[in-house]
Protein backbone atom coordinates (compact mmCIF):
# COMPACT_ATOMS: atom_id res chain seq x y z
CA UNK A 1 0.00 0.00 0.00
CA UNK A 2 1.67 3.28 -0.94
CA UNK A 3 0.11 5.60 1.88
CA UNK A 4 1.28 8.69 0.66
CA UNK A 5 -0.24 8.18 -2.60
CA UNK A 6 -3.68 7.55 -0.98
CA UNK A 7 -3.49 10.81 1.26
CA UNK A 8 -2.90 12.37 -1.91
CA UNK A 9 -5.56 10.97 -3.92
CA UNK A 10 -7.99 11.44 -0.95
CA UNK A 11 -6.83 15.00 -0.82
CA UNK A 12 -7.39 15.55 -4.31
CA UNK A 13 -10.88 14.20 -4.23
CA UNK A 14 -12.12 15.93 -1.08
CA UNK A 15 -11.66 19.29 -2.74
CA UNK A 16 -14.20 19.13 -5.36
CA UNK A 17 -16.26 20.33 -4.54
CA UNK A 18 -14.65 23.18 -1.39
CA UNK A 19 -16.97 22.00 1.95
CA UNK A 20 -15.93 23.87 5.10
CA UNK A 21 -18.43 21.47 7.60
CA UNK A 22 -17.61 24.45 9.94
CA UNK A 23 -20.15 25.80 8.23
CA UNK A 24 -22.57 23.84 9.27
CA UNK A 25 -21.45 23.40 12.64
CA UNK A 26 -21.61 27.49 13.32
CA UNK A 27 -24.82 27.57 11.61
CA UNK A 28 -26.45 25.23 14.14
CA UNK A 29 -25.03 27.83 16.91
CA UNK A 30 -26.34 30.68 15.33
CA UNK A 31 -29.94 29.28 14.96
CA UNK A 32 -29.42 28.58 18.75
CA UNK A 33 -28.44 31.50 19.82
CA UNK A 34 -31.32 33.22 17.86
CA UNK A 35 -34.25 30.99 18.89
CA UNK A 36 -32.70 31.29 22.63
CA UNK A 37 -32.34 35.37 22.07
CA UNK A 38 -36.28 35.86 20.75
CA UNK A 39 -37.76 33.42 23.59
CA UNK A 40 -35.70 32.69 26.73
CA UNK A 41 -36.37 35.53 29.10
CA UNK A 42 -33.36 35.43 31.02
CA UNK A 43 -31.06 35.92 27.63
CA UNK A 44 -30.03 39.46 26.98
CA UNK A 45 -31.41 40.80 23.81
CA UNK A 46 -29.05 43.73 23.24
CA UNK A 47 -26.11 41.44 23.95
CA UNK A 48 -27.30 38.70 22.09
CA UNK A 49 -27.93 40.81 18.77
CA UNK A 50 -24.52 42.08 18.80
CA UNK A 51 -23.40 38.58 19.26
CA UNK A 52 -25.60 37.38 16.51
CA UNK A 53 -24.36 40.25 13.78
CA UNK A 54 -20.37 38.55 14.39
CA UNK A 55 -21.66 34.88 13.90
CA UNK A 56 -23.80 36.17 10.87
CA UNK A 57 -20.64 37.63 9.39
CA UNK A 58 -19.15 34.75 9.90
CA UNK A 59 -21.25 32.57 8.55
CA UNK A 60 -21.67 34.27 5.49
CA UNK A 61 -17.56 34.55 4.96
CA UNK A 62 -17.77 30.53 4.84
CA UNK A 63 -21.14 30.48 2.64
CA UNK A 64 -19.98 32.96 0.22
CA UNK A 65 -16.92 31.32 -0.94
CA UNK A 66 -18.05 31.14 -4.59
CA UNK A 67 -20.43 33.66 -4.88
CA UNK A 68 -20.54 37.73 -3.96
CA UNK A 69 -20.72 38.67 -0.30
CA UNK A 70 -24.18 40.75 1.09
CA UNK A 71 -23.42 44.24 2.27
CA UNK A 72 -22.87 44.82 5.47
CA UNK A 73 -26.09 46.34 6.20
CA UNK A 74 -27.82 43.28 5.17
CA UNK A 75 -27.60 42.07 9.07
CA UNK A 76 -29.27 45.86 9.97
CA UNK A 77 -32.70 44.80 7.21
CA UNK A 78 -32.92 41.18 8.88
CA UNK A 79 -33.03 42.59 12.39
CA UNK A 80 -35.90 44.86 11.14
CA UNK A 81 -37.77 41.66 10.38
CA UNK A 82 -37.49 39.97 13.87
CA UNK A 83 -39.92 41.78 16.05
CA UNK A 84 -42.92 40.67 12.67
CA UNK A 85 -41.50 37.11 12.86
CA UNK A 86 -41.92 37.21 16.81
CA UNK A 87 -45.42 38.29 16.50
CA UNK A 88 -46.14 35.14 14.03
CA UNK A 89 -44.52 33.45 15.91
CA UNK A 90 -46.24 34.24 19.17
CA UNK A 91 -49.87 33.79 16.93
CA UNK A 92 -48.87 30.39 16.08
CA UNK A 93 -48.16 29.41 19.38
CA UNK A 94 -51.44 30.70 20.58
CA UNK A 95 -52.91 28.69 17.62
CA UNK A 96 -51.52 25.41 19.12
CA UNK A 97 -52.53 26.33 22.26
CA UNK A 98 -56.29 26.70 20.76
CA UNK A 99 -56.28 23.71 18.99
CA UNK A 100 -54.47 21.16 20.74
CA UNK A 101 -56.60 19.76 24.03
CA UNK A 102 -53.21 18.04 25.04
CA UNK A 103 -51.62 21.32 25.57
CA UNK A 104 -51.55 22.47 29.21
CA UNK A 105 -50.10 26.28 29.15
CA UNK A 106 -48.53 28.31 26.59
CA UNK A 107 -45.38 27.98 28.11
CA UNK A 108 -45.50 24.05 26.85
CA UNK A 109 -45.96 25.55 23.57
CA UNK A 110 -42.63 27.06 23.75
CA UNK A 111 -40.91 24.79 25.11
CA UNK A 112 -41.91 21.08 24.53
CA UNK A 113 -43.83 20.79 21.02
CA UNK A 114 -41.56 19.66 17.84
CA UNK A 115 -44.01 21.39 15.27
CA UNK A 116 -43.58 25.13 17.23
CA UNK A 117 -39.92 24.53 16.78
CA UNK A 118 -39.96 23.56 13.15
CA UNK A 119 -42.07 26.86 12.17
CA UNK A 120 -39.55 28.98 14.20
CA UNK A 121 -36.64 27.87 12.45
CA UNK A 122 -38.75 27.91 9.44
CA UNK A 123 -40.04 31.96 9.62
CA UNK A 124 -36.10 32.69 10.92
CA UNK A 125 -34.49 30.84 7.77
CA UNK A 126 -37.44 32.35 5.70
CA UNK A 127 -36.05 35.76 5.80
CA UNK A 128 -32.56 34.88 4.70
CA UNK A 129 -33.28 32.86 1.75
CA UNK A 130 -36.15 35.68 0.44
CA UNK A 131 -32.81 37.85 0.34
CA UNK A 132 -30.88 34.97 -1.67
CA UNK A 133 -28.61 34.24 0.99
CA UNK A 134 -26.73 30.98 0.18
CA UNK A 135 -27.10 28.01 1.85
CA UNK A 136 -27.54 29.59 5.78
CA UNK A 137 -31.18 29.35 5.95
CA UNK A 138 -31.55 25.59 4.56
CA UNK A 139 -28.85 24.62 7.20
CA UNK A 140 -30.91 26.39 9.64
CA UNK A 141 -34.26 24.27 8.17
CA UNK A 142 -32.33 20.89 8.00
CA UNK A 143 -31.12 21.31 11.74
CA UNK A 144 -34.64 21.49 12.87
CA UNK A 145 -35.67 18.85 10.13
CA UNK A 146 -32.51 16.56 12.46
CA UNK A 147 -34.69 17.60 15.49
CA UNK A 148 -38.19 17.50 14.96
CA UNK A 149 -38.20 15.40 11.99
CA UNK A 150 -40.30 17.96 10.05
CA UNK A 151 -39.17 18.91 6.81
CA UNK A 152 -39.67 22.76 5.77
CA UNK A 153 -37.63 24.41 3.25
CA UNK A 154 -37.76 27.98 3.76
CA UNK A 155 -38.81 28.97 0.45
CA UNK A 156 -42.13 27.60 1.55
CA UNK A 157 -44.71 30.67 2.35
CA UNK A 158 -47.06 30.13 5.40
CA UNK A 159 -49.39 32.53 6.57
CA UNK A 160 -50.39 33.43 10.17
CA UNK A 161 -51.47 30.86 12.90
CA UNK A 162 -49.67 28.10 11.61
CA UNK A 163 -50.08 24.59 13.49
CA UNK A 164 -48.55 21.39 13.01
CA UNK A 165 -50.10 18.91 15.39
CA UNK A 166 -47.85 16.25 16.30
CA UNK A 167 -44.93 17.20 13.61
CA UNK A 168 -43.25 14.09 13.05
CA UNK A 169 -42.88 13.45 9.50
CA UNK A 170 -44.31 16.54 7.90
CA UNK A 171 -42.58 17.47 4.18
CA UNK A 172 -43.39 20.85 2.83
CA UNK A 173 -41.46 21.59 -0.29
CA UNK A 174 -39.67 25.17 -1.62
CA UNK A 175 -42.53 26.68 -3.54
CA UNK A 176 -45.69 25.65 -1.35
CA UNK A 177 -47.97 28.32 0.18
CA UNK A 178 -50.05 28.26 3.06
CA UNK A 179 -52.52 30.78 3.91
CA UNK A 180 -53.63 31.29 7.38
CA UNK A 181 -55.04 29.49 10.01
CA UNK A 182 -54.23 26.06 8.48
CA UNK A 183 -53.61 23.00 10.42
CA UNK A 184 -51.98 19.70 10.06
CA UNK A 185 -50.81 16.63 11.26
CA UNK A 186 -48.13 14.25 11.79
CA UNK A 187 -47.23 12.91 8.31
CA UNK A 188 -48.56 15.21 5.47
CA UNK A 189 -46.58 15.43 2.51
CA UNK A 190 -47.29 18.95 0.54
CA UNK A 191 -44.72 18.13 -2.46
CA UNK A 192 -44.27 18.33 -6.32
CA UNK A 193 -45.94 15.95 -8.52
CA UNK A 194 -42.63 15.59 -11.04
CA UNK A 195 -39.16 15.73 -9.94
CA UNK A 196 -37.09 17.20 -12.25
CA UNK A 197 -33.76 19.79 -12.44
CA UNK A 198 -35.89 21.89 -15.21
CA UNK A 199 -38.44 22.64 -13.07
CA UNK A 200 -36.54 24.55 -10.67
CA UNK A 201 -38.02 27.78 -10.90
CA UNK A 202 -41.01 26.70 -11.68
CA UNK A 203 -43.92 26.33 -8.37
CA UNK A 204 -44.26 22.63 -8.32
CA UNK A 205 -45.95 22.21 -4.71
CA UNK A 206 -49.43 22.90 -3.77
CA UNK A 207 -51.73 26.45 -2.36
CA UNK A 208 -53.47 25.62 0.62
CA UNK A 209 -55.90 28.77 1.30
CA UNK A 210 -57.04 29.84 4.79
CA UNK A 211 -58.93 27.68 7.56
CA UNK A 212 -57.96 24.29 6.00
CA UNK A 213 -57.17 20.90 8.01
CA UNK A 214 -55.03 18.28 6.71
CA UNK A 215 -55.43 15.10 8.59
CA UNK A 216 -52.47 12.77 9.08
CA UNK A 217 -50.44 10.88 6.55
CA UNK A 218 -52.10 12.92 3.60
CA UNK A 219 -50.23 13.83 0.51
CA UNK A 220 -50.92 16.59 -1.66
CA UNK A 221 -48.95 17.21 -4.80
CA UNK A 222 -48.41 19.45 -7.97
CA UNK A 223 -47.86 23.12 -8.19
CA UNK A 224 -51.40 23.59 -10.23
CA UNK A 225 -53.17 22.11 -7.16
CA UNK A 226 -55.30 24.40 -4.58
CA UNK A 227 -56.89 23.13 -1.43
CA UNK A 228 -59.94 26.05 -1.21
CA UNK A 229 -60.30 27.24 2.24
CA UNK A 230 -62.27 25.90 4.74
CA UNK A 231 -61.72 22.51 3.45
CA UNK A 232 -61.06 19.08 5.50
CA UNK A 233 -58.50 16.66 3.65
CA UNK A 234 -58.87 13.56 5.77
CA UNK A 235 -56.09 11.05 6.78
CA UNK A 236 -53.87 9.24 4.01
CA UNK A 237 -55.51 11.40 1.22
CA UNK A 238 -53.98 11.28 -2.31
CA UNK A 239 -54.56 14.05 -3.73
CA UNK A 240 -53.38 15.68 -7.21
CA UNK A 241 -55.91 18.13 -8.60
CA UNK A 242 -57.76 20.95 -7.21
CA UNK A 243 -60.37 20.61 -4.39
CA UNK A 244 -63.04 23.64 -4.24
CA UNK A 245 -63.53 25.77 -1.01
CA UNK A 246 -65.57 24.07 1.60
CA UNK A 247 -64.50 20.56 1.01
CA UNK A 248 -64.21 17.61 2.75
CA UNK A 249 -62.24 14.84 1.19
CA UNK A 250 -61.83 11.40 2.69
CA UNK A 251 -60.13 7.92 2.06
CA UNK A 252 -61.95 5.10 2.51
CA UNK A 253 -60.29 1.76 3.22
CA UNK A 254 -62.14 -1.71 3.29
CA UNK A 255 -61.02 -3.04 6.80
CA UNK A 256 -61.94 -6.29 7.58
CA UNK A 257 -62.16 -7.66 11.01
CA UNK A 258 -62.00 -11.51 11.74
CA UNK A 259 -63.16 -12.82 15.15
CA UNK A 260 -61.82 -16.09 16.69
CA UNK A 261 -64.75 -17.43 18.39
CA UNK A 262 -63.66 -18.88 22.47
CA UNK A 263 -62.75 -22.85 22.01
Amino acid sequence: MDKEKIISELNRHKKLPYLDFRLKQETEDFTDTLFYTLFDANTPVAVNLEMLEKKFNTLLDMACWDLERPSTEFWDGYVTTLPGILEKLNLDAEAILNCDPASLSIQEIYMAYPGFYAIAIYRLAHELYAQDVPLIPRLMTEYAHRQTGVDINPGATIGKSFFIDHATGVVIGETAVIHDNVKIYQGVTLGALYVAKNLQKTKRHPTIMSNVTIYANATILGGDTVIGENSVIGGNAWLTSSVPANSTVYHTPEIKIKTTPNV
